[in-house]
């Protein structure tokens, strides 16, 4: 069987986890920015979260001629205006801590009777002389009074699910592959992968 590579063109380390949980399984290997020569992140230019997952994905497969694959996804608080949306890994500086991010987005929703949010997510796969296709979902929550549970990344920890009763970092790390934004959209690329290449 021929090997299936496909750069996952993030340095985001959860991310590129979360993507190998779900492709690995599936016979690919899955390459991050960090096992190409001389990697580099696009700025992301876009003004919605499809157009910059498509920047991020085509940059690599223009540099290096493999395919790729990028998701761009964010948290969006109703309450906010959607912020911090798709600058949420940029919002109050990519090198603040999420741990003092989570604790500012609780601080500015605290006198909000609406503390509905959802993540988005898009996800975009680009190959060599082929046009580029986008894959996008939603997870809705509410923004918690505290931030709970290790699991997870960024704004997980305040992310929480009425339903079960628990944030984004209190569930297994393959029970939030079901429900997340980005576990969605991933299925909804790996049917049309499955068909299509």
């Amino acid at each position: 069987m021929m090997e299936k590579k496909i750069v996952v063109a993030s340095g985001n380390e959860g991310k590129i986890r979360e993507f190998r949980q779900m492709l690995e399984p599936k016979g690919y290997t899955v390459l991050s920015l960090k096992d190409l020569p001389d990697p580099t992140e696009p700025e992301e230019t876009g003004t919605t979260f499809q157009e910059n997952a498509i920047l991020k994905a085509r940059a690599v497969t223009e540099r290096y001629g493999l395919d790729a694959i990028a998701d761009d996804s964010g948290l969006c608080v109703a309450a906010l205006n959607d912020e911090p949306g798709i600058h949420s890994a940029r919002w109050m500086g990519h090198d603040t801590p999420y741990s003092i991010k989570n604790q500012k987005l609780i601080e500015l929703v605290a006198d909000k009777e609406d503390r509905t949010c959802h993540y988005a997510c898009a996800i975009a796969w680009t190959s060599p002389g082929k046009e580029p296709v986008v894959f996008f979902d939603t997870w809705y929550g509410e923004i918690a009074h505290e931030p709970r549970g290790t699991n997870g990344f960024g704004y997980d920890p305040i992310f929480y699910i009425p339903e079960r009763g628990i944030t984004s970092a209190e569930l297994a790390p393959g029970e939030k592959n079901i429900y997340s934004h980005r576990g969605k959209a991933l299925r909804k690329l790996e049917v049309w992968m499955n068909e299509n290449c």
